[in-house]
């Protein structure tokens, strides 16, 4: 083969890679949640995701969570317990508008 030919090539492939990789990242996207209300406890459909502790401009800062195995987690900043439950899609939340829209 010749070098044009495996260059030609190697742009393609690596296109194709950098495209399929955009695609991936635009499906993982990390659901954010808040606490305006204050309740206790927030029930999720999520296992990993951010707290955003409230609303801005009184939101902490935006801290990472990942349960694993388990079925709940607490914020360290403003304390709410996050727990998972599986009869939720990814964007409800008990109580309900926990869900931050548009960040």
């Amino acid at each position: 083969m010749c070098l044009a030919k495996f260059r030609q090539n190697a742009r393609r492939e690596a296109g194709l890679v950098r495209k399929q990789s955009r695609t991936i990242m635009a499906k993982a996207v990390v659901p954010h949640f808040h606490n305006d209300a204050g309740v206790p406890q927030v029930e999720i459909g999520a296992r990993e995701f951010m707290c955003v502790g409230a609303n801005a401009p009184q939101d902490h800062p935006h801290v990472y969570l990942d349960m694993g195995d388990e079925t709940e987690i607490v914020c360290p900043y403003c304390s709410t317990l996050f727990k998972f439950n599986q009869e939720l899609s990814v964007d409800q939340t008990v109580p309900e508008g926990c869900l931050v829209v548009g960040e």
